[in-house]
C-alpha cells in the first residue's frame, strides 16, 4: 500500500537529517512520531518523501496525507482503511478512521506521513498509535506533546552549490556560490533560480533579486511544489494577518530592518504613537507573548528568547509585497520599535551592552522609513556609537545618507536635519577632512543663529563644535574667542555644572593649552575635572577625557609627577570602562608612553608605545593621524633609546576630538 509522491531525482544532501529521522523513528521509542518543522521552501516535504522512498523496504504500508486542511484528513485516512480491508468503500469516514486505528495497532511495519500540517491540536486526534511510524511536516515548530520536533534548516553551502550545478551544469563554482549566498541556501529558491537562469545571466538575476525579490521568487516554480516561494510567503502573511493582525504588523515592521535577530522591546512608560499599531506589543506583556507565539507558529521567523529573526530572503520578499499603505504603516511601526529599543546615549557606558544588538537595524533601515524624531535621533546615535570606536570613515556614508534624506524630506532648517548635519561634521573631522567639517559646522551655526538666536541650546551646542572645528583648521584665536563666548552663554543658560557646559569648558582648556596659556588651561581644567567628577562620576567617559588632557597640561606646567600619576590612573580607568581598544584609551596610552620616557622609564615607555601602536593600526588604520603621531614618536624614541627623551614630552596627540554632546 503506497501513495507517496514521485521521488525527486534532483534531491541533494540531507544525509545527516535522514539518518536522524530514521534513528528517531526506529530507535525503540514508545510513540514513534517525528515532526519536521521549518520555514516555507526549506524542503520539509521533499525530505519526508525522500525518507519514504529511501526506507520503503522497511515498511509494508506507506500512506501520504495532505494535512494542510484538517477537514480533508478523515477522507484520506478512510481511503487507507479501505486499502487495508479495515473498512468498506461506503463506510462513513469517521467510522473508517476508527477502524483504521484498530487495524494499525495490529500491524508493525507502517508509515503515515502528514504533510504540511499546521495545527498540532487539530491533527492530534488523527495520529495513529501502535508499533508503526508517523512523520509530520509543518512550518509550526510547536509539536511537543504530539511529536518529537526536528528542525529542518537550509542546505549547507556545499549542498546548495551542488543543487544549482546539477540543474545548471554551465554554472561556475563561483557564480553558484554567489547565488547560494544571495538565496540563503533555501532549496525552493535555488530550484526556482535554476529554472530562471536558462534565460537570464547570473548578474541580471542577482540585480533583479536585489531590486524586486518578490517578482524573481515568483518565477520558475517547480512542478512538485504547489506554490512559488513568493506565493508561499504571501499566503503565510495572509494567514498570519487573519489570525493576529498585530503579529502581521510586527512582521511588516521587521521587514524594514536588518536580517538579524531583533528583540522586541518591553516597557510601560513608552511614548506611544497613536497610529503605531504595534505599541501594545511593547507596553502590554500578554499582547507581546501572543504576538511572539503567533510568529513562532507560522514559521515566517525564528522566535527565541523574546527576539525574532527574519531570514534575509523572506524579509526581502515581505518588504517587496507591501502595498503603499502597508509600507507607511510599517515605517511608523518600525520607527516606534526602534525608538522603544533605544538603550540610551551612545556616550553613556550604561547603554553600551545593549547597543550591539540594535546597531544592525538602525544602520540598515532606509532613512525615509525613520518617521519619528525619537527613531531619527536613535539612528544618529547608532552612528556615534561606532564613531566613538574609531569607525568614523566607515560610518560617514550612512550619516550622509541620513542627512540627504531628511534634508529632502524636511528641509535644510528642520531640527532633525540639523541633528544629521552635526553628526556628519564631527564624523568628517574624525575622518581627516577638517576643512569640510569646518564648512559644514559654520553653515549650520549660521542657520541656527538666524533661526533660533545665539542662546538657543541647539545653537550653543553647534557653537561649541564649531570652536573645535576652527581650532582644527588652524584658526585658534577665533576658536578661543568663540569658545569663551559659548562657555559664558552655556553657564548662563544651563549653569556651570551642566554636562554640556563642562564639555565646552574642557575643550576650551585644551585650546588655551595649545597656545601656551598653560596656567589658564590648568585653572579651567582643574575646576572642570572636579565638577565632572562630582556631576558625572570619576569613571564617566567625559570625565576621563578631561583627565587625560589634564595630565598633559600638568606636564606642560612642570608638574611632572602629578601628570604621570594622573595619566596612569586615567589609563587604568579607561581600560576598565572603555576597553583597551577604544580610541580615547589609545590616546591616553600613547601620551603615557611619552610621560614614562620623559621620567626615565624608557623600557616601559617603549613597551607601552609599541603595544599602543599595534592597537591603533588595527583599530584606527595605518594612516590615521593618531597612529602616525604614535609611530613618529616611537621611531624617534627607539632610535634614541639611550638619549634624552624629554624632547618628546610635548606629545602632539593632546586630546581626542571633542565628541557630539
Amino acid at each position: 500500500m503506497w501513495n507517496v509522491p514521485a521521488r525527486n531525482a534532483g534531491f541533494v544532501g540531507r544525509d545527516g537529517l535522514l539518518v536522524r529521522v530514521r534513528s528517531w523513528l526506529a530507535g525503540g521509542r514508545a510513540v514513534a512520531v517525528v515532526a519536521l518543522d521549518g520555514r516555507g521552501g526549506v524542503g520539509k516535504t521533499q525530505l519526508a518523501a525522500e525518507y519514504a522512498h529511501r526506507f520503503c523496504g522497511e515498511y509494508e504500508l506507506v500512506w501520504w496525507v495532505r494535512a494542510e486542511d484538517p477537514a480533508l484528513i478523515p477522507g484520506q485516512l478512510a481511503l487507507l482503511a479501505v486499502e487495508t480491508g479495515a473498512a468498506q468503500p461506503d463506510t462513513p469516514p469517521e467510522k473508517a478512521v476508527q477502524a483504521l486505528g484498530h487495524e494499525l495497532r495490529s500491524r508493525a511495519r507502517w508509515l503515515v506521513v502528514f504533510d504540511n500540517a499546521e495545527d498540532p491540536e487539530a491533527l492530534a486526534d488523527f495520529v495513529p498509535s501502535g508499533a508503526g511510524h508517523v512523520l509530520i511536516t509543518s512550518r509550526n515548530p510547536d509539536w511537543h506533546g504530539v511529536a518529537s520536533p526536528l528542525d529542518v534548516d537550509v542546505l549547507a553551502r556545499r549542498e546548495a552549490i551542488d543543487l544549482l550545478r546539477r540543474r545548471t551544469p554551465w554554472l561556475s563554482e563561483t557564480d553558484a556560490g554567489r547565488l547560494a549566498e544571495a538565496l540563503d541556501d533555501l532549496p525552493l529558491a535555488l530550484v526556482q533560480a535554476a529554472a530562471v537562469l536558462t534565460t537570464t545571466t547570473v548578474d541580471d538575476y542577482l540585480a533583479l533579486l536585489a531590486s524586486n525579490a518578490s517578482q524573481v521568487t515568483d518565477e520558475g516554480r517547480p512542478r512538485d511544489y504547489r506554490w512559488s516561494l513568493a506565493a508561499q510567503i504571501r499566503l503565510g502573511m495572509e494567514r498570519l494577518r487573519a489570525q493576529d493582525p498585530e503579529a502581521a504588523d510586527v512582521m511588516n515592521a521587521c521587514a524594514l530592518l536588518a536580517p538579524e535577530p531583533f528583540t522586541l522591546p518591553t516597557g510601560t512608560a513608552q511614548r506611544v504613537l497613536e497610529d503605531a499599531s504595534v505599541s501594545r506589543v511593547v507596553t502590554d506583556r500578554p499582547t507581546r507573548t501572543r504576538v511572539l507565539s503567533a510568529l513562532h507558529q507560522h514559521g515566517l521567523a525564528r522566535v527565541a528568547g523574546g527576539s525574532l529573526h527574519l531570514h534575509r530572503l523572506t524579509q526581502a520578499v515581505i518588504k517587496d509585497q507591501l502595498t503603499t499603505e502597508e509600507r507607511v504603516a510599517a515605517a511608523k511601526n518600525a520607527s516606534f520599535l526602534l525608538a522603544a529599543a533605544y538603550p540610551g546615549g551612545a556616550q553613556e557606558p550604561a547603554s553600551w551592552p545593549r547597543w550591539p544588538d540594535l546597531l544592525p537595524h538602525l544602520l540598515a533601515i532606509d532613512p525615509t522609513n525613520l518617521v519619528t524624531g525619537d527613531a531619527r535621533f536613535a539612528a544618529c546615535e547608532a552612528c556615534l556609537y561606532l564613531v566613538e570606536r574609531g569607525s568614523a570613515p566607515a560610518v560617514l556614508p550612512r550619516l550622509d545618507a541620513l542627512h540627504k534624506a531628511w534634508n529632502t524630506l524636511l528641509g535644510a532648517d528642520h531640527v532633525h536635519t540639523w541633528w544629521a548635519v552635526n553628526y556628519v561634521a564631527s564624523a568628517t573631522a574624525l575622518s581627516g577632512d577638517r576643512e569640510r567639517a569646518y564648512a559644514i559646522h559654520q553653515d549650520l551655526f549660521d542657520r541656527q543663529r538666524r533661526a533660533l538666536g545665539e542662546d538657543d541650546p541647539n545653537t550653543m551646542l553647534t557653537a561649541a563644535a564649531l570652536a573645535a572645528r576652527l581650532a582644527s583648521v588652524g584658526r585658534v584665536e577665533e576658536a578661543l574667542e568663540l569658545g569663551e563666548d559659548t562657555l559664558a552663554r552655556q553657564r548662563r543658560v544651563w549653569c556651570e555644572d551642566h554636562p554640556n557646559t563642562l564639555m565646552a569648558a574642557a575643550a576650551q582648556a585644551l585650546r588655551l593649552a595649545s597656545v601656551g596659556r598653560v596656567e589658564e588651561a590648568l585653572e579651567l581644567g582643574e575646576d572642570t575635572l572636579a565638577r565632572q567628577r562630582q556631576v558625572l562620576g570619576e569613571d564617566h567617559p567625559h570625565t576621563l577625557m578631561t583627565a587625560s588632557g589634564m595630565a598633559l597640561w600638568l606636564a606642560a606646567g612642570g608638574r611632572e609627577e602629578e601628570a604621570l600619576k594622573l595619566n596612569e590612573d586615567t589609563l587604568a580607568r579607561q581600560r576598565q570602562v572603555l576597553g583597551e581598544d577604544h580610541p580615547h584609551t589609545l590616546i591616553t596610552a600613547s601620551n603615557l608612553a611619552v610621560r614614562l620616557a620623559s621620567s626615565g622609564r624608557v623600557e616601559e615607555a617603549l613597551e607601552l608605545g609599541e603595544g599602543t601602536l599595534a592597537r591603533q593600526r588595527r583599530v584606527l588604520g595605518q594612516d590615521h593621524r593618531n597612529t602616525l603621531v604614535t609611530a613618529h614618536w616611537l621611531d624617534g624614541a627607539s632610535r634614541h633609546s639611550h638619549g634624552d627623551h624629554r624632547r618628546g614630552e610635548r606629545h602632539p596627540q593632546a586630546s581626542p576630538e571633542v565628541g557630539i554632546e
